[in-house]
């Protein structure tokens, strides 16, 4: 009877565990290994989420394209300021500009100036100089003193790898490289040097990278430790933490936060170890037309933060 089996059941062989098979493991194929991401932007994810432009008053944008690579834009803006303060407390004073700005925006040069009723000039190039190739270029005028400043750009990509070389007035020099190690893992390093001040700076980083999560660490000679992680929870849904440490002057910062994307809107926001709370809410009204809520709350210094703004084109 022990030998019997029930109807409809198929006996399973004694040696089941030894004929099922097994999966593969996945080989790296270093020859075709994916391009890693710049090295500036190693946390983008990360500060998509937990880096939220929270502003307080209100805010007014207005796009209007003239064709299909040229428009204008024009952004008001109504708020406080916070000034530099001896104390605890937060001193604010009323301020209100307006900025004009132009767009050239091409498949291989693209050119943004921004001019605003307090003297200030900035002004953005990106120039595709091949396909491996690409220049850019950020520069800000002003009537502070020594506040104006400018940067060149020189990135390269190959099919593995990123790599950036940087000048700038006050005999800024730097330079990056990031090299994918597997399909998931990509490692990097920059240097620095800041002539005007007499500092340098050395810093290595990581990222590992699936469909699912992003994770990045990042060490430097300054002094700065910061982790990141952040999980897709699904198409529309990621939660994201990051650690940040200064082992010279010891402060040490976490943060949680989320990015939730729904049809019309999408929802971001986060809470910090300090206990400085943010929202950040995109509202799509209609084809061009979006509202904009923000909020921040910090407690401790008991700070608070409010805004709305518009956006049209």
């Amino acid at each position: 009877m022990a030998g019997l089996v029930p109807p409809g059941v198929a006996p399973v062989p004694a040696d089941a565990s030894k004929t099922a098979p097994t999966k593969p493991e996945e080989k790296v194929d270093y020859k075709n290994l994916t391009c890693p991401v710049p090295f500036e932007e190693i946390n983008r994810e990360i500060f998509m989420s937990l880096k939220q432009e929270t502003f307080e008053g209100l805010r007014f944008d207005f796009t209007k394209g003239l064709n299909q690579k040229f428009s204008l834009s024009h952004s008001v803006f109504m708020g406080p300021t916070e000034v530099p303060s001896q104390s605890a407390e937060t001193i604010k004073i009323p301020t209100a500009h307006y900025e004009f700005g132009a767009n050239y925006i091409d498949p291989n040069l693209m050119l943004i100036g921004r001019v605003l009723t307090d003297g200030r000039l900035t002004a953005r190039v990106k120039w595709d100089l091949t396909e491996n190739l690409t220049v850019k270029a950020n520069a800000q005028l002003t009537n502070e003193p020594h506040m104006s400043h400018g940067i060149f750009n020189f990135d390269y990509k190959g099919k593995d790898f990123r790599s950036q070389f940087q000048m700038g007035n006050g005999a800024l020099l730097g330079a990056s490289y990031i090299q994918s190690v597997t399909q998931h893992l990509s490692l990097g390093g920059e240097v620095f040097w800041a002539g005007q001040h007499r500092k340098s700076g050395l810093g290595y980083a990581a990222r590992y990278e699936t469909d699912k999560m992003v994770a990045t660490g990042q060490v430097a000679s300054t002094g700065m430790v910061l982790l990141g992680y952040v999980q897709k929870v699904s198409e529309k849904v990621s939660l994201a933490t990051d650690f940040m440490y200064n082992y010279m002057s010891k402060d040490v910062t976490a943060s949680v936060g989320y990015d939730y994307i729904l049809r019309q809107c999408r929802l971001r926001g986060k809470i910090d170890s300090n206990g400085c709370t943010s929202a950040y809410l995109e509202e799509r009204l209609n084809m061009g037309l979006n509202f904009i809520l923000s909020a921040e709350l910090d407690h401790k210094k008991k700070d608070y933060k409010f805004g709305f703004g518009l956006t049209v084109g």
